[in-house]
């Protein structure tokens, strides 16, 4: 790792913040603590949180189709949202194929990082593969359900999804370092500089870049803390809806390695504790920076790591790299630290 940031909230109410490594391998500056960085996947959490609100206010069920509010949007090639529903979309059990851009060596990286999509451009990749199994008879990530019900909340508000997520979970929350870079390559300071170590065993500074998702969330460990916690503590969804939220699914083998025993409900992930029970969260990975997060289930204790490093060179140290900050997780939340 080129550089960590760790922050743990105790079950007495403490907040600890450590760093290691540095920021930049170029000038040798330290990680900051309040660094902040691009969240990527661990927004999903934001947005299902959104969508239940929505719920609670009578303005869509999660039962819901998703050609009732985005007609004619998923079809072709076997793909129907007629059968797919909303809790489809944030369960993971849609069935429909991922196909977004990416880079796998540093030249693909220079030649695509400043290229923009589109959520429409992003969906209609996906259309041209079949369905990976029914709705409902599978599991599978897939980041394009995610784009339908960052559209879906749009068409049912009127406002974009920014704007939802705003009004309802930063400014209530006071996540004063939650931005929307938008199209924008860079970060708001201070953060630390990201890197990807690639097949080809050249770690590359990859900071400068427009990541794929249209919608991505730039964020720190303080604010995940504290979003996290007031989600798993009841101050952001009703006890129906958070109880929907916590309503788990098994995942497939291939995310199984990654998230050992864990289990995905609407945008939010469950993994067995060492010291009995369970925890929350959800992890993120892209653009060089990790996320990995976890709660309590009474929302009290929480861990939030961020990487500013993806060893993408081989599954092996892709894998050990979640383990260690998986690690820390589940010793802070077992109270071992």
């Amino acid at each position: 790792m080129t550089g960590v940031q760790a922050r743990v909230t105790t079950a007495d109410g403490r907040h600890l913040v450590a760093t290691s490594g540095v920021a930049d391998r170029a000038t040798g500056r330290p990680v900051p603590p309040t660094g902040r960085f691009r969240i990527a996947s661990t927004r999903k959490a934001f947005e299902a949180a959104v969508l239940l609100q929505l719920v609670e206010e009578h303005r869509l069920s999660l039962d819901d189709t998703v050609e009732r509010w985005l007609p004619g949007v998923v079809r072709g090639n076997g793909n129907d949202g007629r059968r797919i529903t909303v809790r489809h979309l944030l369960q993971n059990t849609s069935g429909i194929h991922d196909d977004l851009p990416g880079y796998t060596t540093p030249e693909e990286y220079l030649q695509q990082r400043y290229d923009v999509y589109t959520r429409e451009q992003l969906v209609a990749r996906a259309m041209n593969h079949r369905p990976d199994f029914a709705p409902g008879a599978g599991w599978n990530y897939s980041n394009t359900g995610f784009l339908l019900a960052g559209m879906i909340i749009e068409r049912v508000t009127g406002r974009s999804l920014r704007q939802e997520v705003t009004d309802r979970i930063v400014r209530p929350l006071g996540l004063h370092n939650t931005t929307w870079p938008g199209t924008s390559p860079s970060l708001p300071r201070p953060h630390a500089r990201a890197y990807q170590l690639f097949e080809t065993g050249e770690l590359v500074d990859v900071t400068e870049q427009v990541l794929v998702d249209p919608d991505s969330i730039v964020s720190s460990t303080r604010d995940l803390d504290r979003f996290f916690r007031a989600l798993l503590g009841g101050r952001l969804l009703r006890p129906a809806q958070l109880a929907e939220m916590r309503r788990t699914v098994e995942i497939n083998e291939d995310i199984g390695a990654i998230w050992p025993g864990g289990r995905y409900g609407l945008g939010l992930v469950s993994r067995p504790l060492p010291c009995g029970g369970v925890y929350w969260g959800h992890d993120g990975g892209d653009g060089g920076y990790i996320t990995v997060t976890g709660v309590s289930d009474d929302g009290r204790r929480s861990a939030v790591v961020s990487m500013s490093a993806s060893l993408g060179d081989s599954l092996d140290h892709m894998l050990g790299q979640q383990r260690g900050a998986d690690t820390l997780i589940q010793n802070a939340l077992c109270g071992r630290v």
